[in-house]
Order: structure tokens, then C-alpha cells, then sequence
């Protein structure tokens, strides 16, 4: 592609070089450049991409598109512009042709329930021979292909040609989750969206955003994208402002929740260990709908999936067939199978809000006692850890507080302040720093009737302790724990 065509609607500060070279790809890693690239430079939160402007050249970058000034040979091009992400994610989508122009995006955002509803979407599509791309917090799949996620919502490149390699394999629809990061710096700017869905908000990523009025600000910018429908949980306060914010939009406004007020609601709800039954309520049809996980976060996934499928015109037959099939994902409130009288729930609960929501969804049917182990991640948002210490013990009859994913934090000190809040509370508990042995002292103090919360990493199968990676899947590790005592 020529590069006058990869610069279309780009807002350029200045050009020099020649606008019909050839382009045959675009990089925003420098070790990823190659023969006749543009290499586009970001300004990241760690490292700036001009830095690595003379790797880039050496490995071909013909093109260069810049914030600063820089002094490279004339044989160059140099694009300079105001905001590298945004250019590079301008360039992507004219790169691979526009894709998500011609096709369905259903974009979910939110703190929790965002992979749950994206996979329960998915279902639902499939079931109904619609062939459906996804791309989330744990995987990124085109029909049976599947990649490794980087990031929730990976960068705009990234983004722009898994669209292209969709519409190549005639998938012409894909649910994703919309990350506030995302949102925040671009990544989805030239994303065509046609369905937008706001799950819930609770105070997360503060540390980025400085406060929860950014963080829904951030969320909000989704709905702006949208020209089909967008799905809003009104019982939620902030979606509840969102959706007030929003209806004046040209695009359909489907509130859900289990309050009556919505357009789609739950009434008659029944939960159990087994999982949850209710009666559907929507302006064109109602039914019971039965899904394969407990509690009340469950439904409201269950009804942000729905409304997705009403907008898109989905019988009632169609929706209660695919939600009925779906058997959950992979570290949301799984259980760890075990052939002795143990139950052990694995959960990715890693805010305040999830943590309680999990624990109050244990409590409507444990027979016993609730033991939690838990800790909270390192370098990130240090306000939610006394929360989530305070959540825990008012929830549970014995907590086991543990390292997460420290990073480079010193990990006791992430202890200590779940601590402060855990001690406003008359529960017991213990800390220990190595997160395999605090597992094994849940498990061995736990009995029949009893249930262990193992929460915080879910379907993460590693473990970040210092700069290091180690291998840590919670799930593989109490089943080892579990053989270990046969």
C-alpha cells in the first residue's frame, strides 16, 4: 500500500519525504520493523519509541511518524503528528482496509463481567450458526484459531488486523472487551462499533485514571462509537448516569437490570449451588431461563448477553437456547473437580466489588464454613487492598491472605495493607507470603460442608514475583495439594 494512502485522515503536524513509496507494514516495536515498515513512535507510561529510532531503520523502516523532532537521513520519510497512538491506530485502520467497517462489533465494557458476557454473546451467536470472533482477557479466537492475549484490548495495530484476518475467514461478527485503557489512550478510536454494553463500575485502575469520575468518563467514551444500540445495567449508579448521559443519542437505548424499570429484566430469581433459574421480562417477549452458574452477578451477565442478542433481533427460543449451553469460562467461579468431599472455587475477583459479589453468591448456599485466600496485585491500585481485607472478613469465617502477582513491590508490604482492613473485622485469619502454602493450609484446614474461595487469579496460569514469570495456576495447584493428601 502507498503510504499517501495509509496517511489518509491523519492529522499531521509535518510531512517530509515522498508520498508513493511503497509501505509494507507498520510496527510501533522496533524489534518487529522490518523492509519498507513505517515505524510509528509512542510515547509509553515506561519507554518512548523515538529512543529506538536507529533499531528501526537498521531493520528497514523506510517511514517514520514522530512527536518530536528528529534528524535521520533524507532517504527517510518523517511524519510528525500530535499523538503517536492515535496515528498508529488511524494508519492500522487504513492499513488493513477499514475492516471493522464491514463488520459487527459488540463492544463490552465494565469493571466485572466482562469476559463472562463476551463469552456468554459468543454462545449465544454460535448456537445460532453466526460466526463469531472474540477477543478478551483471555484469549483472542477466530473460529478454531487461537492467540494469546497481551492485553485485555490489545493496541489499535493489533486490533485492526485481527478484524482483517476475521473477514478473511468469513467472520463478519466479534464480541470484545473494551478495556478503560483502551479507551483512554486510543486504542479503539477507529473502531467502528456497533453495539456498546456497560456491565458495572466500581473504583479500579486508579492509579491510572486518578479517580472514579475519570474512570467512568473513560468507560462513557464507548457509547459515543456506537451506531446500532447500546446495553446499559441500570441498577448499577454509575450506569444508571451513563445511560441518562446517553439517551439523547441517535442509537437504541436498552437499560437491563432486575429492576423493573429496565427494558429487560429478571424477576422470580432462583439460586443454588447448581447454578441460577429466572423469568425473563422483555418488551417483545418472557420466559424462564435457566444458566449453569450461581448467583447474582450471573444473571446480570446473563441479561447484558441478552440484550446484546434482543438488539440484534434474536428470538426467544434462539437467546434461552445458547445461554442454556453455555458452561462458564475458564477461572470464573470454576470449581476444582476432586474426587474427595472438598469443594474448592477458583474466582479472577480482583477488585472489591467481584470479591464481595463472589462471597455473598458462596454464602446463599454454603452448608459450612467459607475459608478465602487471597491477596492483591503489586503496583497497582494500593486503595482497594484495606477494602478487599475488610470485604473478606465480614464474608467469611477464615481468610487465608497470600501473595497475588506482588510484581515489584515488596510483598509483604501488599499483606500488611490488606491486613489494616481485615482486622476491622472479628474474623480469623493468617498470612503466608508463599501463595502454594497458603492453598495448602485452606485446604487442610477445611471440612466437609466447607467451601475454600481461592480468588484473585483465576484463569492466570503464571505468577509475577519481581520481573520474573513463574508457572502458577491456582486451580493445578490445589488439585496437586488435593492428591498430595489422599
Amino acid at each position: 500500500m502507498k503510504l499517501i494512502d495509509v496517511m489518509k485522515n491523519l492529522d499531521i503536524i509535518d510531512f517530509v519525504g515522498e508520498k508513493t513509496i511503497e509501505i509494507n507494514g507498520i510496527a510501533y516495536d522496533s524489534r518487529k520493523a522490518d523492509q519498507g515498515y513505517a515505524f510509528v513512535c509512542i510515547e509509553g507510561l515506561k519507554t518512548d519509541g523515538h529512543q529506538y529510532i536507529p533499531q528501526a531503520i537498521e531493520k528497514g523502516a523506510k517511514v517514520l511518524v514522530v512527536e518530536k523532532d528528529v534528524e535521520v537521513a533524507p532517504n527517510i520519510a518523517v511524519i510528525k503528528v500530535k499523538n503517536g497512538r492515535k496515528a498508529l491506530s488511524r494508519m492500522g485502520a487504513n492499513f488493513y482496509g477499514n475492516p471493522s467497517d464491514h463488520m459487527r462489533i459488540i463492544g463490552v465494557t465494565g469493571t466485572n463481567g466482562k469476559t463472562t458476557t463476551t463469552h456468554l454473546i459468543k454462545q449465544i451467536l454460535e448456537t445460532n450458526r453466526v460466526n463469531s470472533g472474540l477477543i478478551g482477557t483471555l484469549s483472542y479466537k477466530i473460529l478454531d484459531k487461537e492467540y494469546k492475549a497481551s492485553n485485555t484490548t490489545p493496541e489499535s495495530l493489533e486490533l485492526h488486523r485481527l478484524f482483517h484476518e476475521m473477514l478473511i475467514n468469513e467472520v463478519n461478527t466479534c464480541t470484545m472487551e473494551v478495556s478503560s485503557h483502551s479507551l483512554e489512550l486510543g486504542r479503539v478510536a477507529d473502531v467502528g462499533f456497533q453495539i456498546g454494553v456497560f456491565t458495572n463500575l466500581t473504583p479500579d485502575h486508579m492509579d491510572f485514571h486518578g479517580s472514579t469520575e475519570n474512570y467512568k468518563r473513560a468507560k462513557t467514551m464507548l457509547f459515543y462509537q456506537t451506531t446500532v444500540a447500546n446495553i446499559i445495567n441500570i441498577d448499577d449508579p454509575y450506569g444508571n448516569e451513563i445511560a441518562e448521559e446517553i439517551k439523547r443519542l441517535s442509537t437504541n437505548l436498552i437499560r437491563y437490570g432486575v429492576n423493573k424499570q429496565a427494558d429487560i429484566y429478571a424477576e422470580n430469581i432462583q439460586t443454588s449451588s447448581k447454578g441460577t433459574i429466572f423469568t425473563l421480562v422483555t418488551p417483545k417477549f418472557s420466559g424462564e431461563v435457566k444458566i449453569k452458574t450461581p448467583g447474582m452477578f450471573s444473571v446480570y451477565n446473563a441479561l447484558a448477553a441478552i440484550g446484546v442478542c434482543y438488539a440484534l433481533d434474536f428470538s426467544f427460543d434462539q437467546i434461552k437456547e445458547g445461554i442454556e449451553s453455555f458452561h462458564g469460562v475458564s477461572g470464573r467461579f470454576e470449581l476444582v473437580p476432586n474426587t474427595g468431599d472438598h469443594t474448592i472455587v477458583v474466582d479472577y475477583a480482583h477488585t472489591p466489588d467481584a470479591l464481595e459479589n463472589v462471597l455473598k453468591t458462596i454464602q446463599g448456599f454454603a452448608a459450612g464454613k467459607i475459608i478465602t485466600v487471597f491477596g492483591c496485585g503489586g503496583d497497582r491500585d494500593k486503595t482497594k487492598r484495606p477494602m478487599m481485607g475488610e470485604i473478606a472478613g465480614n464474608l467469611s469465617d477464615y481468610c487465608v491472605i497470600t501473595s497475588d502477582n506482588p510484581r515489584t513491590e515488596e510483598p509483604q508490604s501488599i499483606l500488611n495493607d490488606i491486613e489494616i482492613g481485615i482486622k476491622r473485622t472479628q474474623c480469623k485469619y493468617k498470612m503466608i507470603l508463599d501463595r502454594k502454602e497458603a492453598i495448602r493450609e485452606a485446604v487442610r484446614i477445611s471440612k466437609e460442608n466447607d467451601i475454600v474461595l481461592i480468588a484473585g487469579k483465576g484463569h492466570e496460569t503464571y505468577q509475577i514475583l519481581g520481573n520474573t514469570v513463574i508457572d502458577f495456576d491456582d486451580k493445578k495447584i490445589a488439585q496437586e495439594i488435593l492428591r498430595e493428601e489422599v
